[in-house]
């Protein structure tokens, strides 16, 4: 489609690619459908679950414009991935409305969603020749009839090296995470055990080569916390109880459900007066009043 110099900047529809020189816009063929955002949308997701087992935050940016300037400063160049990933947003992330491609750092991955389109004859080129360090294409399970025939679905990570992309089967951004894991977790429809397990020991590598843990981060750090604060009370409040009985008991003290309700109670308070009402007591009785008075104070 014809797309002018200044009818660029405000233009809010997605293209694959612009150049200034022709004025020119590729566009999709086919309307976007959920075959093609699927996994854009998913790798998301997935990257929001490596962050937290890393300990520190990831950021994905979508579609958003990948520039090149000409000398005078003048757009000459906009491509669109379809998702792109940011390992270290808080340091690397463009501060602009685009990615200036020469001036900002680039996102560690981007992913392309082939549907209908051959991102390796289109845009791989491109991405090569801008020094982008690393592309995924995928090509998903599901598919439309004007999809390609000749291409099996599944994903293919370039790696730049030299200048020039070669194939691998594991990704360098992260690390331990093959192509056939990430086209398995883009692609099914609930999360498997296989794929959780794949994003913790991915999140667990990148933390340990920046000394993170999930304890650093804010969500699942404070989930951790609470449960060991529960087990820690669980252990006492077990401790609290056997002592409690064991006291009763050796002064001849026939005791009630009624006491383990009280010691549930009783957890949080100081545990040497705690004992000295059961020793001071004369029944049981009379301890649920002292163990009353202890709480009210």
């Amino acid at each position: 489609m014809h797309l002018r110099r200044d009818e660029i900047e405000g233009h809010e529809g997605r293209f694959e690619y612009w150049e200034a020189d022709t004025e020119t816009a590729w566009t999709l063929r086919e309307p976007t459908s959920l075959y093609h955002e699927r996994p854009s949308q998913r790798l998301a997701r997935l990257t929001e679950r490596i962050a937290a087992f890393r300990g520190s935050p990831i950021e994905t940016f979508g579609a958003a414009d990948l520039l090149v300037r000409n000398a005078r400063g003048e757009r000459h160049r906009i491509m669109q991935a379809d998702q792109m990933v940011y390992l270290h947003p808080e340091r690397d992330q463009p501060d602009g409305a685009a990615v200036e491609v020469g001036e900002d750092v680039l996102p560690d991955v981007v992913l392309e969603a082939d549907l209908t389109t051959d991102v390796r004859r289109g845009k791989l080129w491109l991405y090569e020749s801008w020094g982008f360090p690393e592309v995924w294409v995928e090509v998903p399970d599901r598919r439309l009839p004007s999809s390609p025939r000749g291409r099996p679905a599944g994903l293919s990570i370039y790696l730049l090296c030299s200048g020039s992309y070669s194939e691998a089967d594991v990704s360098q951004a992260f690390p331990g995470w093959s192509a056939a894991d990430v086209h398995r977790a883009l692609n099914e429809r609930a999360m498997s055990l296989e794929t959780i397990e794949a994003l913790r020991r991915v999140g667990r590598a990148l933390g340990e080569q920046e000394g993170t843990t999930p304890e650093h981060d804010p969500v699942l750090g404070a989930e951790r916390r609470e449960g060991r604060r529960e087990g820690h009370l669980a252990g006492r409040l077990e401790v609290l109880t056997e002592l409690l009985r064991h006291t009763l008991l050796a002064k001849g003290i026939q005791i009630s459900p009624r006491l383990d309700a009280k010691a549930e109670a009783l957890v949080h308070a100081p545990l040497d007066a705690v004992m000295a009402a059961a020793s001071e007591c004369r029944d049981e009785e009379d301890f649920l009043r002292r163990a009353d008075a202890l709480l009210r104070n």
